[in-house]
């Protein structure tokens, strides 16, 4: 069973148990690498839980919306419904759709008040004369549903393995949902996992829980907004000049998302490490000085 499954290149006519650990183990794949579809969703919302229960919880929600949706796409591949599906240009009014969910959703936790940092609005600046943080909403499990069923549409290598070979091989109408359902599983496995991990850190960080919780959000919400705003013109631009979607460096690396990097590995790195890293770090420092000088 084992020396039959190739992640880089499946072929057709695997027996059914193949399929679904190749699907599995695919899912797998595409939960750690840095796939724009997962990645800054998962930090934005695992992060603005700060706990390790409450990471959880973003990440299975997140990854349940984004399972069921490649349980639908995969079905409707099998049935020749959705020959649309398969086509790449897809991911450029994705892009547009989750930036427009990801700046709403980072706009929702700042709508009640006023976070101590600037991140360039200037809706969002200093309490007054005070160093404090203002009160923000949290993040409801059912929005990182809705942008996990959202983000679960868009196309790349993984959608392609999963629509034209392991979909089709099920050769049986009411099994053509099973490859997109373990993959979105192995996806699972994985995003759960690293958003309980990234909660849980959160929860550590050293600093009174009420302003651990205040630095979660103030993170969340500007990963959410400057990313979404990011995700958003990408998928304008790209729809707009589609030699864009082509632009990407090949890389050594026979591991899908880490073989082309292109528009989809530089959303991931502005959104998780310049804008998401970014701010996490600067906010920690601002509290920390906080509480050092109100010792």
């Amino acid at each position: 069973m084992l020396s039959s499954i190739n992640l880089w290149n499946p072929h057709t006519g695997l027996p059914v148990a193949g399929i679904i650990l190749t699907a599995f183990l695919l899912g797998m794949v595409h939960g750690v690498t840095p796939d724009e579809h997962t990645w800054p969703i998962t930090f934005s919302y695992a992060i603005g839980a700060y706990s390790t229960q409450g990471g959880l919880k973003a990440g299975l929600s997140f990854s349940l919306a984004f399972t069921v949706q490649r349980a639908i796409a995969s079905e409707l591949a099998y049935l020749p419904l959705a020959k649309w599906m398969q086509n790449p240009k897809m991911d450029a009014p994705v892009y547009v759709f989750v930036g427009l969910a990801m700046f709403l959703a980072g706009w929702y936790i700042r709508s009640t008040g006023r976070v101590f940092h600037v991140h360039g609005l200037k809706a969002f600046h200093h309490q007054e004369q005070k160093e404090s943080f203002g009160p923000m909403r949290d993040l409801s499990p059912w929005m990182a549903m809705g942008h996990g069923f959202i983000a679960g549409w868009g196309f790349g290598a993984f959608a392609i393995i999963i629509y034209t070979v392991l979909a089709p091989s099920m050769n049986n109408p009411w099994l053509g949902w099973v490859p997109g359902t373990c993959f979105g599983l192995g996806t699972m496995t994985i995003q759960a996992s690293a958003a309980a991990l990234f909660g849980h850190w959160m929860a550590r960080a050293h600093i009174p829980a009420e302003m651990a919780k205040s630095v979660a959000k103030s993170t969340a919400s500007a990963t959410l907004l400057y990313g979404g705003i990011a995700f958003a013109v990408t998928g304008v631009l790209t729809l707009a000049f589609p030699g864009l979607e082509k632009v990407a460096w090949i890389s050594p690396l026979h591991i899908h998302n880490l073989h082309t990097l292109g528009m989809g590995f530089v959303l991931v790195a502005f959104t998780v490490l310049i804008v998401g890293v970014g701010s996490l770090i600067r906010s920690l420092h601002k509290a920390k000085n906080l509480v050092a000088r109100n010792r």
